[in-house]
């Protein structure tokens, strides 16, 4: 694939992400609407869509059915979005902006923010139980939702923000650091992948594991991105309150290795991710470029 062709793909996920979040997601004029409204501003207001589209290219990567892709790629949207909003809300990290517009509590208030992002959660396991066609065999299906849940929970997702949470004010070495992370922004990227390569009813264990290696790689690779951009970046460009982690006194790449320091971090963990998919060949092209967006990334 060159490089007209990846990009023309990878639009052609992200589209097909927009448009099954819009068909999965009540309709704004159904009660309780207010709450369907919330759902529908937090999801459709943007976003890079980096998850689905890592569920398509994991998918792509093995040779799974599209069509299987849709329901996995959808409901790992919805528990990222309903994480955002929860994140936003004044008992976290109490942001105004997200993605340049205001956050769900202020857009409505915290109530209907903490009930969309419940709505939210309940409707990615929704989508993945009615979603995935017959092709997919049971066990198979089971494995998907199991492995979207750990990545939610307190082992996953859950788990890191209350470890960052914990941190605040608090002065974490490296490996605490990338702990909190593999949780917090990791588990969700990893899970993307897992879901997708899981679609192809035939996979082996050796290539489970090479593409969980590659997307904690990537994981680790896109928060590090995002404490750089923290620092460097602007308010407008990023979307969301430049110097917020600085702020809120959050330890980060930067802070523990400085700035040149956090980039060779990075660059490091793509090489590794890259190397994680020589036995997919071309199939994998995309993920690599998804590689490499993340650290190239300037929002």
């Amino acid at each position: 694939m060159n490089l007209q062709n990846i990009e023309n793909q990878i639009e052609q996920w992200r589209q097909c992400s927009e448009n099954n979040l819009d068909k999965w997601l009540p309709s704004a004029k159904i009660n309780p609407a207010q709450l369907h409204e919330a759902m529908r501003y937090s999801v459709l207001n943007g976003g890079k869509r980096i998850r689905p589209i890592l569920v398509y290219a994991a998918g792509f990567a093995v040779d799974a059915d599209e069509r299987a892709l849709d329901a996995p790629a959808t409901a790992i949207e919805f528990i990222h979005a309903y994480s955002l909003i929860h994140d936003d809300l004044p008992a976290m990290d109490d942001d105004d902006l997200r993605r340049g517009k205001p956050t769900c509590h202020k857009a409505f208030n915290e109530a209907q923010a903490i009930l969309a992002g419940d709505a939210l959660q309940s409707l990615a396991f929704h989508t993945i139980a009615h979603g995935l066609p017959n092709s997919i065999p049971a066990e198979k299906k089971l494995d998907i939702l199991d492995t979207l849940a750990i990545a939610s929970g307190s082992r996953g997702m859950a788990g890191g923000q209350a470890i960052d949470l914990a941190s605040v004010g608090k002065s974490l070495n490296i490996a605490e650091l990338e702990d909190m992370h593999v949780h917090k922004t990791g588990a969700l990227i990893r899970a993307s992948v897992k879901m997708g390569a899981l679609c192809q009813p035939k996979i082996t264990s050796e290539q489970l594991k090479k593409l969980d290696h590659y997307a904690k790689c990537i994981g680790l690779a896109f928060q590090i991105q995002d404490d750089i951009l923290d620092v460097t970046s602007n308010t407008e460009t990023l979307g969301k309150m430049q110097g917020a982690d600085i702020a809120l006194n959050k330890p980060t790449y930067p802070a523990l290795l400085g700035l040149d320091g956090a980039r060779e971090m990075a660059t490091e963990l793509h090489k590794d991710a890259h190397d994680s998919l020589t036995i997919f060949g071309d199939r994998a092209t995309p993920l690599r470029w998804l590689a490499d967006y993340i650290v190239k990334r300037d929002y």
